[in-house]
């Protein structure tokens, strides 16, 4: 599922105070009673604004009535749109928490359920087992749970507040074709406050053009159908350019006194620079890489592949990409992670990841939004900064980077 890109604060605003009554956030008297009548007035206002749109998409009237009968806005889901941990937590914590004892021992049940549709799948697309499996993992505990919030609901929530633009509106309407079309019952169709749906959650628009009959039943059930959303997933990634045969990478142990400049080339390259890769294996015959440090150059080091660049396509972090990664290749045989991560260091708050991003924009070196969430974009700036500075060049936004920032004049 994309990340956030921009939210309409006023909009927002509004949607959070017309309904705080329900929340328990308003003051006694009319005023929030009125705020509430006024918000879900918008709020109907809104959905019928979407009819001629959702008409011309070949909906028709008895579909979208019956798609928002009793219908309003969730005051719950515009919370959630602050809390997203992969994006704020540290990644060892994140990737920690990806690997827990009880969701090994649940997916390696899982793996063995399904391991021949988890062979099938493979040959079919290309696409490794392990990373199937790491997926549907991160996604819903290998379907453990799958989202109990109507779909509609979420995604007319996020779209009349000006969430991430149109893009939730452009998903409402897709998933109103979707119940058109008689692929899923309107109180079956149930996933994350986001909208996503199904084993391998899903967004409307990622069904339409990605969902696969993985069974050979005549449906493409991702919400019931475990060979469907394993075959869908699949099909996704490979779509998104998987190469067959390409690892998404792994862990290296980088030789003393490495030139941490050095950021991409072939495994050959990287075998003569002195690199190794942790469990022993011997590197790939072909194919490049790129060197990334997740937690700095103290903390352990990954050759990551254009699969691993695949991956994000899921979900545009680094936290989440590791997480699927890592999971899939210990439910696969795969070792624990062997270097260590520096959580000795102070790791920076909110509001000292935003004043980061704001220097680094300020310097012309970073374009993305200044919203504390470190990702590649983050990543690269800090990258470029620290080659100007002449520091160890690891992208690895620390107290020391903000420190250099602050001094810049």
């Amino acid at each position: 599922m994309q990340q956030p890109i921009r939210v309409a604060r006023s909009l927002c605003s509004a949607l959070i105070l017309g309904l705080s009554l329900n929340l328990g956030l308003g003051a006694a008297g009319t005023a929030p009673v009125m705020a509430q009548e006024a918000s879900e007035a918008g709020f109907q206002r809104f959905v019928e604004s979407l009819w001629p749109a959702a008409r011309a998409r070949g909906v028709s009237r008895a579909t979208f009535d019956e798609a928002f009968r009793g219908v309003g806005p969730d005051p719950k889901i515009v919370a959630l749109t602050r809390k997203q941990s992969e994006f704020v937590r540290p990644i060892w914590d994140y990737v920690n928490g990806a690997i827990s004892a009880q969701r090994l021992e649940r997916g390696r049940q899982m793996a063995a359920e399904w391991s021949k549709t988890l062979a099938a799948v493979e040959r079919a697309y290309g696409v490794p087992r392990s990373v199937v499996l790491g997926v549907w993992g991160m996604e819903t505990n290998f379907g453990s749970f799958t989202g109990s919030i109507y779909a509609v609901r979420a995604l007319a929530t996020l779209a009349y507040t000006g969430y991430r633009g149109d893009f939730f509106r452009d998903e409402l309407l897709t998933a109103l074709q979707i119940l058109e079309a008689e692929h899923i019952d309107r109180d079956k169709m149930l996933g994350s406050w986001a909208g996503a749906m199904g084993h391998t959650q899903f967004m409307p628009s990622s069904y339409m053009k990605f969902a696969v009959d993985g069974n050979r039943d005549g449906v493409r059930d991702i919400w019931g159908s475990v060979p469907d959303a394993l075959a869908s997933t699949a099909n996704y990634l490979r779509q998104h350019g998987w190469k067959p045969g390409l690892p998404w990478g792994f862990e290296v142990k980088l030789p003393r006194g490495f030139d941490f400049r050095n950021l991409r080339q072939g495994f050959a390259s990287w075998e003569g620079l002195g690199l190794r890769r942790a469990d022993g294996k011997p590197m790939p015959r072909s194919g490049e890489a790129s060197l990334f440090l997740p937690g700095g150059a103290r903390g352990p080091a990954f050759l990551v592949t254009d699969n691993y660049a695949v991956i994000k396509a899921y979900n545009s972090s680094d936290a989440y990409a590791m997480g699927v990664a890592h999971l899939g290749d210990r439910l696969t045989g795969g070792l624990p992670i062997q270097g260590a991560w520096p959580k000795d260091e102070p790791m920076l708050d909110k509001d000292q990841r935003q004043e980061l991003q704001e220097r680094l924009a300020a310097l012309g070196l970073y374009e993305g939004e200044t919203d504390g969430k470190l990702g590649s974009k983050t990543r690269d700036a800090v990258r470029n900064f620290q080659l100007k500075r002449g520091l160890i060049p690891d992208g690895y936004a620390d107290v020391a980077v903000l420190r250099e920032l602050r001094a810049v004049r």
